[in-house]
């Protein structure tokens, strides 16, 4: 490296944590540790207050003065900023302005190069989905993914997928994916591509940890419509297993023999009301009736089912599957 980007990258080292060896920075920046202290020394001279630590692991500490140095991000640093502001900005929170102002000013004072770095992420955020630990992504993976959602490009790709059958091309592997990608959701720390799939005709949601992107293919596409018009809605209804609308398609009502400030905590998004010290109404749904059942039996109290009759049905086949269980042991 250059003088110059050796001092930038020390000056990015030193803002990342609390105390550095000198040992270590020699090691990350391939430098000797007299070039590090003629390094630290410059800095100095520019006006940053670099505190010498003491100790066997003798080293640097860039302490905080009355002036905020220039912030320096590398590409990941950036590709998180972006992230994370944008999650903030749509959050719905009363500070989803100030964030969407604060990734303004970020972007405007990057350089070009990186900037298309953090222009390269856009995505879409959905509320939780109940979904289990979220599995990590590559974010070379999201930027691949986003830049062909915003450049309206058909997408191929690898899909590991364990439900998918066992079908392979002519050469062993798995025939890539293609679609049309219109939407990168984010829910929880998981993320989802909408698209069309071309060879399905129909919309797909594909998770975004199990895709490989193959080279850009370059064809354009003219994008559709996502049923509903909000990507969002349409995303947050598949996952309840609801094709029409963001609603369960099956609700039911029960009344629980728990107090409503016991059940309250485990309502989800379901209604609570109280209608007598030892009793409450309980209305919820799921995307299916039995599991709606079995979900209301949780709550491991006497209940009486108010309706509709599907729901009153469900717990008779559950009663009925859970008693020849107990009838075989």
């Amino acid at each position: 490296m250059t003088t110059t980007s050796r001092l930038l990258t020390l000056l990015s080292l030193l803002q990342t944590r609390r105390d550095w060896p000198g040992a270590v920075l020699a090691e990350r920046l391939h430098i000797s540790h007299r070039t590090v202290r003629r390094d630290i020394e410059r800095l100095r001279e520019m006006g940053y207050r670099i505190d010498t630590t003491m100790g066997p692991d003798g080293g640097y500490r860039l302490d905080a003065g009355s002036e905020l140095p220039p912030l320096l991000f590398d590409d990941d640093q950036v590709l998180a900023l972006a992230i994370a502001l944008q999650a903030a900005a749509m959050s719905g929170t009363e500070i989803g302005e100030a964030a969407l102002r604060a990734l303004t000013t970020v972007r405007q004072v990057m350089p070009s190069r990186v900037r298309r770095r953090m222009d390269a992420v856009s995505f879409t955020t959905l509320a939780h989905t109940g979904a289990g630990p979220a599995p990590s992504v590559s974010p070379d993976v999201l930027i691949a993914l986003s830049a062909a959602v915003r450049a309206h490009e058909v997408l191929r790709f690898d899909y590991a997928d364990p439900r998918a059958s066992d079908t392979t091309s002519d050469a062993g592997s798995p025939p890539a994916r293609r679609v049309e990608p219109h939407h990168l959701v984010a829910s929880q720390g998981r993320w989802y591509l909408l698209a069309w799939d071309l060879d399905l005709g129909d919309w797909r949601i594909f998770r975004a940890d199990r895709m490989t992107p193959r080279t850009p293919t370059r064809l354009a596409f003219v994008p559709r419509e996502v049923p509903g018009g909000d990507a969002a809605a349409f995303v947050a209804a598949r996952f309840k297993g609801s094709a029409q609308s963001d609603a369960w398609p099956c609700v039911g009502t029960v009344l629980l023999r728990l107090p409503a400030r016991d059940v309250l905590p485990f309502a989800g998004d379901g209604v609570v009301e109280d209608i007598a010290p030892d009793w409450c109404r309980y209305t919820a749904g799921s995307w299916s009736w039995v599991s709606l059942a079995a979900a209301l039996a949780r709550f491991d109290a006497d209940l009486e089912v108010v309706g509709p009759p599907e729901l009153a049905d469900a717990f008779t086949r559950l009663a009925e599957r859970f008693g020849r269980e107990a009838s075989g042991r």
